[in-house]
């Protein structure tokens, strides 16, 4: 503070005398003042605590102005610039030049009036004049010169600091005009810019920029009295024959901005533009920058497409077309109510130049770019698309060319059509007639691909496409292909034939079939054309592909709408018929089954369509599949899925028999239960060797729910024939309680498109891990499995298939193996305690009693019976009583 107050003191008395001193005296002073002016600014850390600012700004400006003239007064191009670089570098000691300029550059920094009376110096018009020599004439370089680069950039950043501060006020742009050199280095970027000084290209297009956005209507009507523009676009006509496209661009973004930014103020400008071929000469440009990688065009590239995208806009009056909405539309779509935000486009010479550029070129850069620039435009006024469109039509022209596109381009393309549906909510009738017709000719498979993709989408997004869709022939056209491809694979009939798809045809298929999956969704009438079509053969024979699969079910569950015996007899006839080893087929099967199961309509139909021992048969042909270790071919599918398969076809039954005793009726009557509890129990993890259990003394008593938490705690251990036998055992009480087909414990499995690997196909020593595709993380029972198990004395639970009591029951003297007889024990004992808790009540018993548990439970456990030391003698003793207390014929009692 205290050498600020000097300071001050010090610039008061030079300003005393100043009228009395000479010239040359008052500028000797004043250079003496600023070593100490640069000094306190440095040690207060650029703080400026000065109360004559305005004045010293405007002494030093003024100094600095005379020093330039004097050493630009009368002399070449190229011995000015040597002196200006003289005058302004440091050399050693720092000159006076050199003191000036960077008090100047100080002091620009400061408040906005000090920078006026910086303005007001004269400054603005010598700097331009610096700016233009140092542009256009280079100095050649030698090795002396190169010590001193560093102090040129330093140099060359304070005073291209000085100027953008200055030129970016109106008032500077005014002053600039004096040196009528403006127009002068305009000309000399279009004409001279490979002959420049390469390290003022960048700072001279900074510059020229900032005075681009401060244009006056002075500044306009000067640069058009010289015809600026005009020279300027004939200048770069030739260059753009001879530079490299990256410099062209560079020079010619110059221009167009003083031409973008100058509209705002006047029209002036844009129309000497366009009254001169400028639109043209962009064309030209641009389409040199072909084959240029992203990188080396922009930013310039990206600025002039960006300029000519917002040119547009610049028109003074609206564009009056009319269109023809074409019915029908989305049911909130009304072109009369589209509010405009005012970004319209007003004129479509500079969206012509794009339109030509994609037309013209196939460069994945330069069209992505195009495209970009339109969903732009769209975005600024929803009104555009309808103006571009029924003017100029660029999306129609561009679905007639684009499979000549690069692959990311057509990706870009349609995603931009898309999004006429999905952002504008408008059906582009015309524009989809394209698309379908390039569907149909299928020149380039990957265009195709893409193009479905979009109708896909579009399908998805609202029910009307698939009455449009429909009508328009394309549902008809994706079943003919269809039915052309099924006819190979059924020919194929396993073996690699030349005429099956691989990579991007194959894909095709799968979004045909996803399509027609769309289009029969909800649409009753497109599920009939399907089946008078008579596709439903062709299309069951996707079933075998894991690529086609999931779309072939969404069909067939469309199907199923008008005909859920057609549906069953599929379904069931494909479980049946597939192969031992075809895991993940069945499995997707018994999904899609599970789903259609959900209405109690179908119930009937998976009945007399052998539904029920379609659903046994699948665990029949699982025999041994749990043993440890797996048989054969059985160590390869991994124990994971083959329970997940277990889980799912207990589901299906158990969704077929809810709320429907029609079916519980047939499936206890059929003693299908009995059959379920001989399928389960011929897995590999239940025992059956037939042999006499030795009884042992439980040296401790779990209660089930306590054995499954124990059985899957990573700190106890439990074989893996157990742990499968504990999953039955809890699938079979989900069972019990009609909720099976409610659970969920297996992650979706999503096949691969490019590599069929599955998780579950692990190594043989993986197999001893339990279902690690379990929602819940680690091996623990779920919480809710747990749940179901808990005290018996809590609840009294409501049994909804009580056979499945039945196939626990006989499942029961299987818990058992040799070298495990006192952990086998332990759990039979849990179970039967289990099995004790269900026949608390009255209502409870009967019904068991009525299923037959009585004569199982007899039948099922002599041994338990005959020995009164057995372990389970007391509980099934229990067990029998009760439910001997509600049997009321005698002969059930004998």
């Amino acid at each position: 503070t205290v050498l600020w107050e000097t300071l001050g003191k010090q610039f008061v008395e030079y300003q005393q005398m100043a009228p009395f001193l000479i010239p040359e005296d008052q500028q000797r002073r004043l250079l003496e003042f600023l070593p100490l002016f640069l000094k306190a600014w440095e040690i207060s850390a650029g703080v400026i605590v000065f109360p004559n600012i305005q004045l010293l700004a405007s002494e030093v400006s003024k100094l600095l102005t005379k020093e330039i003239k004097r050493n630009l007064n009368g002399k070449p191009a190229e011995e000015a610039r040597l002196a200006l670089e003289q005058l302004l570098q440091q050399k050693g000691e720092a000159g006076d030049g050199h003191l000036l300029l960077k008090s100047v550059y100080l002091l620009s920094q400061t408040d906005l009036r000090t920078m006026w009376s910086i303005i007001g110096s004269g400054l603005p018009a010598a700097l331009m004049q610096c700016l233009y020599l140092f542009f256009t004439v280079p100095l050649k370089k030698t090795s002396d010169d190169r010590e001193t680069s560093e102090n040129d950039a330093q140099t060359q950043e304070m005073l291209v600091k000085i100027m953008l501060n200055m030129y970016k006020e109106e008032q500077g742009i005014e002053e600039l005009l004096a040196a009528d050199k403006l127009q002068s280095l305009i000309i000399a970027t279009s004409s001279l810019w490979d002959q420049c000084s390469h390290a003022w290209k960048v700072p001279t297009g900074c510059v020229l920029r900032t005075i681009s956005k401060a244009q006056t209507k002075t500044s306009i009507v000067y640069l058009q009295a010289v015809d600026c523009i005009k020279i300027a676009i004939q200048n770069l006509f030739a260059l753009a024959d001879t530079l490299p496209a990256c410099d062209v661009c560079e020079a010619a973004s110059i221009v167009l901005c003083f031409v973008k930014d100058s509209y705002p103020v006047s029209s002036a400008l844009l129309t000497e533009f366009e009254n001169n071929d400028g639109y043209q000469l962009l064309l030209k440009i641009l389409l040199r920058c072909e084959g240029l990688q992203q990188s080396e065009g922009d930013p310039y590239l990206g600025e002039i497409l960006d300029m000519l995208t917002c040119l547009t806009t610049c028109g003074k009056t609206d564009l009056k077309v009319s269109g023809n909405i074409v019915h029908p539309q989305l049911p909130h779509f009304d072109f009369e109510r589209t509010q405009s935000s005012g970004m319209t486009v007003k004129n479509l010479q500079p969206f012509q130049v794009l339109q030509s550029i994609f037309q013209r070129s196939n460069d994945q850069h330069l069209c992505g770019r195009i495209l970009a620039a339109i969903g732009t435009i769209w975005a600024w006024d929803r009104v555009n698309f309808f103006l571009l469109e029924w003017t100029l039509q660029p999306i129609n022209q561009f679905t007639d060319i684009i499979h000549f596109k690069p692959r990311p381009v057509q990706v870009q393309f349609f995603r931009l059509v898309e999004s006429i549906v999905l952002d504008l909510s408008y059906v582009p009738h015309e524009i989809l007639k394209k698309v379908q017709y390039l569907i149909k000719e299928n020149i380039v498979p990957f265009c195709t691909l893409t193009a479905l993709q979009c109708l896909l989408s579009m399908t998805q997004k609202d029910l009307l496409f698939s009455d449009i869709f429909r009508d328009s022939g394309l549902l008809g056209l994706l079943l003919a292909l269809l039915r052309k491809e099924a006819k190979i694979l059924r020919k194929s009939a396993g073996t690699h034939l030349p005429g099956l798809k691989e990579g991007t045809e194959k894909e095709l298929n799968v979004v045909m079939l996803e399509m027609v999956a769309a289009l029969t969704a909800r649409s009753v009438r497109n599920t009939v054309v399907l089946k008078d079509y008579g596709m439903v053969p062709y299309i069951k024979i996707f079933l075998d592909d894991e690529w086609y699969r999931s779309a072939t079910l969404s069909i067939l569950e469309q199907l199923s709408v008008i005909n859920y015996e057609e549906y069953m007899s599929i379904i069931i006839g494909a479980l049946c018929s597939s192969t031992q080893w075809e895991l993940h087929l069945k499995l997707d099967l018994l999904k899609s089954l599970l789903r259609i199961l959900e209405s109690p309509k179908s119930h009937s139909a998976f009945r007399t369509c052998s539904g029920f021992n379609g659903l046994l048969s699948l665990l029949s042909d699982m025999e041994g599949a749990l043993q440890d270790p797996p048989p054969g071919q059985w160590a390869a599918v991994g124990q994971n899925c083959v329970l997940e398969l277990v889980f799912c076809a207990l589901q299906g039954i158990t969704a077929a028999l809810h709320l429907d005793p029609v079916n519980s009726n047939f499936f206890q009557r059929n003693g299908l239960f009995e059959k379920m509890a001989e399928d389960l129990g011929s897995l590999g993890c239940f025992w059956t060797e037939g042999k006499r259990q030795i009884p042992v003394s439980l040296e401790k008593k779990r209660t089930f729910a306590e054995f499954l938490d124990a059985a899957f705690s990573s700190s106890e251990p439990f074989p893996a024939w157990l742990k499968n036998c504990i999953w039955i055992l809890n699938f079979l009480d989900h069972m019990v309680k009609g909720t099976l087909h409610q659970e969920s414990y297996f992650k979706e499995r999503k096949p691969e498109m490019e590599e069929e690997t599955r998780d579950d196909q692990e190594a043989p020593q993986a197999q001893e891990e339990h279902p690690v595709a379990f929602k819940r993380p680690g091996n623990k029972l779920p919480a809710s499995a747990c749940m179901l198990w808990g005290n018996p004395e809590e609840k009294d639970c409501t049994i909804v298939h009580p056979g499945a009591v039945c196939v626990m029951v006989r499942l029961l003297p299987k818990l058992y193996r040799e070298g495990y007889a006192q952990l086998s024990q332990e759990i039979q004992c849990a179970l039967v305690d289990y099995v004790q808790s269900l026949v608390k009540s009255e209502k409870s018993r009967q019904v068991m009693c009525e299923a037959g548990l009585l004569s199982t439970v007899i039948s099922c456990c002599q041994d338990a019976f005959c020995s009164d030391s057995h372990p389970l003698h007391l509980p099934l003793t229990r067990v029998f009583e009760k439910l001997a207390s509600q049997a009321v014929e005698p002969h059930v009692l004998r």
